[in-house]
């Protein structure tokens, strides 16, 4: 692991580190046609240019897992990016269609030509992969065509869970790990965490765009009016404190997901060698967390939006210290 993440130290540490509703491109690294001959190259490939902190986190698993790693996390990106990539939801309600009916082909044997369903089918030979998990992420995507933001914290939760969370299942089910109650628990809450993380993270993007990522019960509470966030970002009255509030929520499930392993006794609250590929999300979040507390919640700071040289070696460190 420390050889490949020493590897992804030579990429361009100023490069902006959108983030996944921004980077999620439309345009494909590479052809489907090309990707068919080799998809399991072409999921690694489209992680490697759109998810740059999954590409780092995928080198963190045993190399006979990594083909599946990348294939579900290619299928994330796709699903994620549909909202931002299609000028109508019907048009995006016909690519959701599709994938619903990849997983159904799949799960039948019957994959369609497509480099992530032949990279998700093979990953299906080799490990659990519910695909009920697969499902409910789809149908998370779909709703979001139709109500993009959230009225309240509660109800993006419950997206987080389908979507963030649902992919961490999906990774313990990969490593055999799914019946840990506390796996589930700490998977739960990270993944709300991560998905708060990422729409902070992106918030600038989707304010371009006209849209406030923030439920709406905390901007209210502080008083922020979305034209203003629009015509003058940060510097929108109350818009650093709901900020605050939200990454607040973020901290608060990441911290939780870290005591569930502490209230599991063990090895002093560390988590267990075979599980840490998957909560090293954590630490980008946790980085990033830090980094916006740094420039006092004001989202909107350029610095942000540059990728940190430091992550390689932070998830080097988090990983061999059962930490993140």
């Amino acid at each position: 692991m420390l050889r490949q993440l020493c590897k992804s130290l030579s990429c361009a540490p100023g490069l902006p580190a959108r983030g996944l509703a921004r980077t999620m491109s439309t345009r494909q690294p590479t052809s489907v046609e090309a990707g068919i001959a080799d998809p399991a190259a072409y999921c690694k490939d489209l992680v490697r240019k759109r998810d740059y902190e999954s590409y780092l986190i995928g080198s963190s698993y045993p190399r006979h897992f990594q083909g599946a790693f990348f294939a579900l996390r290619a299928f994330y990106v796709e699903l994620a990016s549909v909202q931002d990539s299609v000028s109508n939801s019907m048009i995006g309600k016909m690519r959701i269609q599709f994938w619903r009916d990849a997983i159904k082909n799949i799960a039948d044997g019957r994959p369609p030509q497509h480099p992530i369903a032949l990279a998700l089918h093979d990953a299906s030979q080799k490990a659990n992969l519910p695909a009920y998990h697969l499902r409910r992420i789809i149908d998370a995507r779909d709703a979001e065509l139709h109500t993009p933001t959230h009225l309240t914290v509660e109800s993006l939760t419950a997206h987080a869970e389908s979507t963030s969370s649902t992919f961490l299942y999906l990774l313990l089910s990969l490593l055999n790990l799914s019946s840990s109650s506390t796996f589930s628990h700490a998977a739960s809450h990270l993944g709300v965490a991560q998905s708060i993380h990422v729409l902070l993270r992106a918030l600038p993007y989707h304010a371009s765009k006209g849209r406030m990522v923030i439920p709406a019960e905390i901007t209210a509470r502080h008083g922020v009016r979305q034209e203003d966030v629009l015509r003058t970002g940060g510097n929108a009255e109350g818009i650093s404190d709901a900020v605050f509030e939200f990454a607040t929520v973020a901290n608060d499930n990441l911290l939780t997901a870290r005591e569930m392993f502490k209230e599991a006794g063990g090895d002093g609250g560390k988590v267990p060698r075979v599980a840490m590929p998957v909560f090293l999300y954590g630490i980008p979040t946790r980085d990033y967390l830090g980094r916006l507390e740094a420039v006092n919640f004001d989202a909107f700071q350029p610095s942000l939006q540059l990728r940190d040289w430091k992550l390689p070696w932070r998830l080097w460190r988090g990983y061999y210290q059962l930490d993140f």
